[in-house]
């Protein structure tokens, strides 16, 4: 009978198991609030390592007109106005603009933990794919931009060194056997183009980019208002980082007519362009050192000029463009 009645009766449940202690380790952890917390960290880090630097650029701001300077920093945001103008050209969807205009923003903080423009493209692709448009359309998005701006600044550094052949004395500054390292530089590139074009499956997946790329240029061409955004865009934010040199110039009295200036901007940030360093850090610095010089500035008053205006357009924004950044990321925007 007593065996009958504890048959009867309800076993009792096992405990349940909480469902957290199967889950890996890595779905544990909070990745969005270390992905938010990684931008200011990496800022920090960079601050940091670059004190000195800082701290010189701001003291050549204290002997410096602030109303030329006041007009380096409305350039400086005025610059992220045509960049989303740019991007947005680079798509049929419509971005929403609030949004786009803060990414631009973040992405200069972004563009800092990776060189050669990795961060900000990466916060860019992120914010496309997040706004409805595929990884692959995204990529062509971003080239087509990069494209437009590439253009635009080869253009403008041709008709400026037509305007002012005698702007640029190259000579006196640049060392014994520059030529030789161009060319060596430039065969290195082609060559490695050439043997990636030989890989199967990077020349398919050359030929699938370039084919999705060439249908939304097309598609973006056939719309006036993207075609003029993206222009647009792509020739004003040279024009207006320029700008911003020449106001710091004036700003510090530099000895060096504003057209050159605007062409010694160009020239130099095409070659820093091929140093790739996170955010230009020293190679920006020295190719626009390089130039001024060569428009017939004194070295140390362009030293000075080029201190003041990295500090503006670089190190004043970089800790506000962190917290934006990982506002978004907060946000799930990129």
């Amino acid at each position: 009978m007593s065996q009958t009645m504890s048959r009867a009766l309800p076993q009792p449940l096992p405990h349940p198991v909480p469902q957290q202690a199967h889950r890996p380790v890595h779905r544990r952890l909070p990745v969005r609030r270390i992905l938010c917390v990684l931008p200011l960290a990496a800022v920090a880090v960079w601050v940091l390592q670059h004190r000195s630097l800082i701290g010189s650029g701001a003291r050549q701001m204290l002997t410096a007109n602030p109303w030329w300077l006041l007009v380096a920093v409305a350039t400086t945001g005025f610059g992220w106005v045509a960049v989303s103008f740019a991007r947005q050209g680079a798509v049929l969807e419509r971005l929403p603009a609030r949004r786009l205009f803060a990414t631009q923003f973040a992405a200069g903080a972004a563009n800092h933990l990776l060189p050669s423009g990795i961060g900000a493209s990466a916060v860019n692709i992120r914010f496309m794919t997040g706004c409805g448009l595929t990884a692959a359309r995204s990529s062509a998005a971003l080239a087509l931009y990069f494209l437009a701006e590439g253009v635009t600044r080869v253009g403008l550094l041709a008709v400026l060194f037509l305007a002012f052949p005698e702007a640029l004395r190259l000579g006196p500054v640049l060392p014994d056997r520059s030529g030789s390292l161009v060319v060596a530089v430039a065969a290195a590139v082609v060559l490695l183009l050439v043997g990636l074009a030989l890989i199967r499956p990077v020349r398919r997946l050359a030929r699938t980019f370039l084919g999705t790329a060439l249908s939304d240029a097309r598609a973006v061409h056939r719309r006036p208002s993207r075609a003029l955004a993206l222009w647009g865009g792509s020739l004003a934010f040279p024009l207006l980082q320029a700008s911003g040199l020449v106001a710091v110039a004036l700003a510090l009295e530099l000895e060096v007519r504003p057209p050159h200036v605007l062409l010694a901007y160009l020239a130099a940030t095409a070659v820093a362009s091929l140093v790739p360093s996170p955010g230009g850090i020293g190679s920006v610095e020295a190719a626009l050192v390089l130039a001024l010089v060569a428009a017939g500035a004194q070295t140390e008053a362009a030293t000075s000029a080029v201190l003041a205006y990295r500090f503006i357009t670089v190190w004043l924004p970089l800790v506000p463009g962190a917290l934006v950044l990982a506002a978004l990321v907060r946000a799930k925007i990129v």
